[in-house]
């Protein structure tokens, strides 16, 4: 299609401005950003706010095509997420290497949690290869995706739709350099790992989520049921939000929520029996104190237990589903059968009969 096809005048092709000041037809490239591999102190306190929870769906990245170093045509391209831990864990492996970096919009989600909501997905990285104009920046036709963003793409479809084949690079971004050398992943380098180290950074996150309803709830349970139980209240929440993630690999049973069951229960039992050794009241009131323990605390630590399915690899999006039709009606019931006894355990001082 020539340029008079295309604006509907005068203007021929080569002939430099259009005096006809039409722009139909044109396409508008957008500019290559530049990214460098250094982590700044300003990157840092960025990371350090994304696991505290502060700003939570703020820590993000431009989308779009960045350079790294000084690319030319024949440079790799990687594909990550706007999320600025995914993206700067990213950049950082790929200190002195001359490359592109493809940043999808994932909503500022990282890779292993947007492929699964399919932001990390098919159709967003073909949309972001033509949008970038990228099959005009590089003269090969390989983007290199993370491991963890695979359940998300279909990779023949990418190519039916783009062009681009994909080629899936190591699960963790360190490894990069090393399969840079020949572009082939050694079972190391696809070993998905769920270490300490990497638990442990998921705690403060989950615990400034809880922060809230946990005062609430231990505030409401103390005029209910005394400073007890307002403590127990507590402990349930530190065992599903801290212990759980520290000790998940040694707790029994495949489930998020049985681990946090099981969990729970283990917390329970301290304030269960010193319930249930009460001299000061009746025994029905000891009954309850020690039901309401039992009831309440397990499936409070289960339900936080299975928010930590969007965090590991241990578990399927089909397998997160299972485990929500499976344990959440038994956590509601158990949870609203220990509040009930709460009731029933704080009405006689509230009747002024005790």
């Amino acid at each position: 299609m020539d340029s008079t096809q295309s604006c509907g005048c005068s203007c021929t092709p080569g002939s430099g401005s259009l005096p006809c000041g039409c722009t139909q037809g044109k396409k508008e490239t957008p500019g290559i950003s530049t990214a460098t591999s250094t982590i700044t102190l300003a990157n840092r306190f960025d990371h350090f706010l994304a696991r505290w929870g502060v700003n939570r769906m703020g820590h993000t990245v431009r989308p779009g095509l960045y350079r790294l170093g000084n690319p030319d045509a024949g440079s790799p391209v990687f594909a990550s997420a706007n999320y600025t831990l995914s993206f700067d864990a990213l950049r950082s492996a790929l200190a002195g290497v001359d490359a592109y970096i493809l940043v999808l919009n994932t909503n500022g989600i990282n890779v292993w949690c947007a492929a699964g909501k399919g932001t990390f997905g098919t159709a967003e990285l073909v949309r972001s290869i033509e949008w970038s104009d990228l099959a005009h920046v590089v003269r090969h036709r390989t983007i290199i995706l993370p491991q963890l963003g695979a359940p998300g793409v279909s990779w023949p479809e990418v190519m039916r739709r783009s062009g681009f084949r994909v080629e899936y690079g190591p699960v963790r971004a360190s490894d990069l350099p090393g399969y840079l050398k020949n572009h082939t992943a050694t079972p190391e380098m696809r070993s998905v790992r769920f270490p300490f180290a990497d638990r442990l950074v998921l705690i403060p996150v989950e615990l400034v989520h809880a922060a809230l309803p946990t005062a609430a709830g231990a505030l409401i349970l103390f005029f209910l049921a005394g400073p007890l139980a307002a403590l127990a209240a507590v402990m349930a929440v530190l065992a599903g939000t801290v212990a759980f993630p520290l000790l998940f690999p040694l707790l029994p049973t495949r489930d998020f929520s049985s681990k946090g069951l099981i969990l729970g229960t283990i917390a329970a039992l301290p304030f269960a029996g010193a319930f249930a050794s009460n001299t000061t009241g009746p025994v029905w009131m000891n009954a309850a104190g020690t039901g309401m323990a039992l009831l309440i605390m397990p499936p409070v630590t289960a339900y936080l237990a299975l928010n930590f399915t969007g965090c590991s690899t241990s578990t399927s999006r089909t397998g997160v589903k299972n485990e929500i039709f499976r344990y959440v009606p038994v956590m509601a019931v158990m949870a609203a059968s220990g509040v009930l006894l709460g009731i029933l355990l704080g009405l006689p001082g509230w009747l002024g009969v005790f």
